[in-house]
């Protein structure tokens, strides 16, 4: 090799090199400004959650707590949430009347349940204050089984509310694994314990199984909204308000569901009569919040929802 040849390897290798080095600087640059970006917005975001003003709770009020989008364990409307804010609402003597602000699909049973059961309860230990229920876009399913133990439901007349049912729902995958030529070889103790496996076949004696799980635990939604609304459904045909259809408000006023149409304003002012609004929602950090929103708990969610399958309402 001759000295021009290598004198042009050295000059090219050192050009290399150097372009190297300014990509890892400008990469160091563009992670930098990333990670300043995300810090001030994550500052921004605890700044305005803490300047964020807000009526006094040493004032008479009326104590909101939202219920929004799916309650189950792992959403910001889950049980704990909504019952410590509960909690909170009906032991501030100045919180008059506790308003439930519903924008809901539903959930799971448990998850409804148990909010069901402690609004019955501390309704119990606190006679002198009344629940509402306020409707919004959503009042379905388990967010109807949530709204069923207030004293009164309201919602506005393009409102969806009913759904009083349970479902689940799997897919089987045995017909396909047999034309891919696929063995599936699944070991279980318990004649019956892979009945809810999707490339495994459904047996008829597992199938009568799991509409009774489901028909009874429909059974406790319908008790429940018995419970909560007692006469005021007199009259109507059962069969079909139980069959999981869903109405508008205007509809459901007709049929019981609800006693008005209102928003949490027209509530709090007219029917309350404590205009002023006070929100006890137990609302994730903002910390929590601003990674959600990054869109960090996605995989977690999907996994959740392919692998664990379940009631829901």
């Amino acid at each position: 090799m001759s000295n021009q040849e290598q004198n042009w390897i050295q000059a090219y290798m050192k050009e290399t090199f150097s372009e190297q080095k300014k990509a890892r600087r400008w990469g160091i640059v563009f992670k930098s400004l990333t990670f300043l970006y995300l810090f001030v917005a994550l500052f921004m975001v605890m700044q305005s959650t803490a300047l964020k003003p807000g009526p006094k709770q040493s004032e008479d009020h009326t104590a909101m707590v939202s219920i929004k989008g799916m309650i189950a364990p792992d959403q910001d409307a889950n049980a704990n949430a909504i019952v410590t804010a509960l909690r909170n609402a009906f032991d501030n003597e100045q919180a008059k009347a506790i308003m439930l602000h519903i924008n809901s699909p539903g959930g799971t049973p448990v998850q409804a349940g148990y909010v069901y059961d402690e609004i019955q309860r501390l309704k119990g230990l606190h006679k002198d204050k009344k629940v509402y229920a306020v409707i919004s876009e959503l009042g379905a399913s388990g967010g109807y089984y949530i709204a069923a133990a207030a004293d009164e439901i309201y919602a506005d007349k393009a409102s969806l509310v009913g759904s009083i049912g349970v479902t689940a729902s799997s897919f089987g995958f045995e017909q396909t694994l047999d034309k891919l030529g696929v063995e599936r070889r699944h070991f279980t103790a318990g004649e019956h314990k892979a009945f809810l496996d999707p490339f495994s076949p459904l047996k008829q004696d597992e199938k009568v199984f799991w509409q009774e799980v489901l028909n009874d635990t429909h059974q406790q939604f319908i008790d429940a909204v018995e419970q909560g609304r007692k006469d005021k459904l007199a009259g109507q045909d059962k069969t079909k308000l139980y069959s999981g259809l869903i109405w508008n408000g205007r509809q459901a006023k007709a049929l019981g569901l609800v006693d008005g149409l209102g928003s949490p304003g027209t509530v709090a002012r007219e029917v309350i009569g404590h205009e002023t609004i006070v929100d006890y929602t137990v609302k994730p950090s903002p910390l929590a919040a601003f990674t959600k929103q990054l869109g960090l708990a996605l995989g977690t969610g999907i996994a959740q929802q392919v692998s664990q399958p379940g009631l829901a309402m």
